[in-house]
């Protein structure tokens, strides 16, 4: 029975991809605003077949250009922050040699990253390239997806991204952005069955899409927190390590059953260093 649904979602997903394909190609070729819209759609249909239940806690930004700092643990995420919002990702080069999915990265105008020494300046460029134009991009701050369990710690050279006057001063707006697996079929998942949603290390791709689409419900929790200005912070550091803790913390909260409801509030004043004691406020 599992293998009957898990053939019948394939064909309806393939259908539905090399449906919207030349549809994406036209509005990205001739750059209409449609290129943006489009992978929402897609999305949030992918999301529906796989019945993927997304609870969303604040909402994205709505300021343009947006710098999305979130963490990873599975391809699942691309499907879900793209249910929320126009968005691009950031993404390592040998994505866009993979069979099927370079095509997806592609039309969804994915930044294309080498991660060799040397090279990180030339991956920030082209952030910042993106970000002038105006676009929203998804910075995976981990550098590479982690079990689910928790948030492994950011690299801080791709936040450098953000340090560029817009005009007038204006910098990109940076939200952090916390995402947890934490239901299938109504149950909470544990710590040893939290891979069944998650892919990461050298698990197997083709074994691990063949066993999620023989899932049943799953309920991801995403959570947009509040927004800050690269500005806000003394440096790139610091504005990394208020943006792990703030996703650290949501992650946290949410597989433990306790997410937090965000709302829009002013910028936060940084987090100290580590091995810094905080200033008590004034009297």
């Amino acid at each position: 029975m599992l293998t009957l649904l898990r053939v019948w979602r394939l064909i309806v997903l393939l259908v539905w991809t090399l449906a919207l394909i030349p549809v994406q190609f036209a509005f990205v070729l001739t750059g209409s605003r449609l290129q943006r819209a489009l992978p929402i759609v897609f999305h949030r249909f992918v999301a529906r077949m796989l019945r993927i239940q997304v609870e969303v806690h604040g909402a994205p930004s709505a300021d343009r250009p947006v710098l999305f700092v979130a963490n990873h643990s599975s391809w699942l995420d691309i499907v879900i922050l793209s249910t929320a919002a126009p968005l691009s990702f950031v993404a390592k080069s040998e994505i866009a040699r993979w069979p099927g999915f370079s095509i997806l990265a592609k039309l969804q105008r994915s930044v294309f990253i080498e991660r060799r020494r040397g090279k990180a300046k030339e991956g920030v460029n082209d952030i910042q390239a993106r970000l002038r134009a105006g676009d929203n991009i998804v910075l995976f701050a981990e550098g590479s997806s982690g079990d689910g369990n928790s948030v492994l710690p950011f690299k801080s050279s791709m936040f450098s991204a953000a340090e560029i006057d817009l005009g007038g001063g204006r910098l990109p707006t940076v939200q952090p952005v916390s995402m947890a697996y934490t239901h299938l079929d109504g149950f909470p998942l544990g710590r040893r069955q939290r891979h069944r949603l998650t892919w990461y290390g050298k698990m197997s791709l083709p074994s691990h899409l063949w066993n999620v689409f023989g899932q049943g419900y799953a309920r991801v929790v995403l959570q947009f927190h509040a927004p800050v200005r690269p500005n806000d912070f003394a440096s790139r550091k610091d504005l990394a390590f208020y943006c792990h803790a703030r996703v650290a913390e949501g992650h946290a909260r949410s597989i433990n059953g306790r997410p937090q409801q965000v709302v829009a509030v002013a910028p936060p004043a940084p987090l100290p260093p580590p091995g810094v004691v905080a200033a008590p406020p004034p009297a």
